[in-house]
């Protein structure tokens, strides 16, 4: 009996012990990467406090910002709820702040946007010269709808300063996008990849969470979505074209968040039923250790 009750003590210990390591923390934790990998975590906002996004952080970008989109991004599109990011497109009409009558400029002649979003990014607080970039997030596929996380070099005029689409998404497809400079000013040379979402074979594929990441290294830019090799570029092919033989991947990098609606290749989301989602778990910045 004795044999018994020892026995029956030790297997209990163990249950409850197993438990206690196996329940998940209520607040997330960085992902662990092995450590013969010889990454180090250097930076992540987990979106864990309710309300505005942390400043320290975050810029907003505000008004008709790029590609001729249908939203005017604000702030208040913008906050963080149960550990998630939560960035919503709205379709209500705003008046344009930069709004002159007779301009020519498409960011200034349209008096009232029909659409509202936003767009964070870490320009001026936080920037980063290679590692490995990660984002898990759940964007919606609808018409019209153009999420995005993506990366700009520090210095110099697009697409001179150099662009990184780790995840974009337009039209029935994700894209993997890396360009720069070419011999005309403000056009691009890209190096695309898109890849259908139907090719997921998943007809529940937009319900879920997604894992977006960049392995960025002086020689290689690697983008992937939840392991998938989406496209690698060589950064010896990377130098722009203007006879300054500039290499806009070897400067920093600045993070940007932000759902656009329509524009030039967002498609036509007036069939689309209003308020949509970019929700966003986390954003995690690595580099190799030293």
């Amino acid at each position: 009996m004795k044999l018994l009750a020892a026995l029956l003590t030790i297997v209990f210990t163990s249950f409850i012990s197993f438990n206690l390591i196996a329940q998940p923390n209520s607040a997330k934790q960085p992902a662990k990467i092995k450590k013969d990998a010889g990454w180090q975590l250097i930076w992540a906002d987990e979106f864990n406090t309710p309300g505005r996004p942390n400043p320290n952080n975050w810029n907003f970008e505000k008004g008709f910002v790029r590609n001729l989109e249908a939203q005017i991004y604000q702030p208040e599109n913008a906050w963080c709820e149960n550990g998630y990011l939560i960035i919503e497109a709205r379709r209500e009409q705003k008046q344009n702040p930069a709004y002159q009558a007779n301009s020519t400029d498409w960011r200034t002649n349209r008096e009232f946007a029909a659409y509202t979003s936003a767009s964070l990014t870490t320009q001026g607080k936080h920037q980063w010269q290679y590692g490995r970039w990660e984002m898990r997030g759940k964007i919606d596929i609808r018409p019209g709808m153009w999420p995005a996380f993506w990366t700009l070099g520090v210095s110099g005029e697009w697409p001179r300063n150099g662009e990184i689409d780790i995840m974009e998404y337009y039209r029935d497809s994700l894209l993997a996008n890396v360009a720069w400079g070419t011999a005309k000013q403000y056009q691009a040379k890209w190096s695309t990849t898109k890849k259908a979402i139907t090719s997921f074979n998943d007809p529940n594929w937009a319900q879920k969470f997604h894992v977006w990441r960049m392995d960025w290294d002086e020689k290689y830019i690697r983008l992937y979505v939840d392991g998938l090799l989406l496209n690698e570029v060589n950064l010896t092919k990377t130098v722009n074209q203007d006879g300054t033989g500039i290499n806009p991947f070897h400067q920093p990098q600045y993070m940007l968040l932000n759902l656009a609606i329509g524009g030039a290749n967002g498609g036509n989301p007036s069939k689309t039923t209003f308020p949509v989602r970019f929700e966003v778990d986390y954003v995690r910045v690595y580099q190799k250790s030293k």
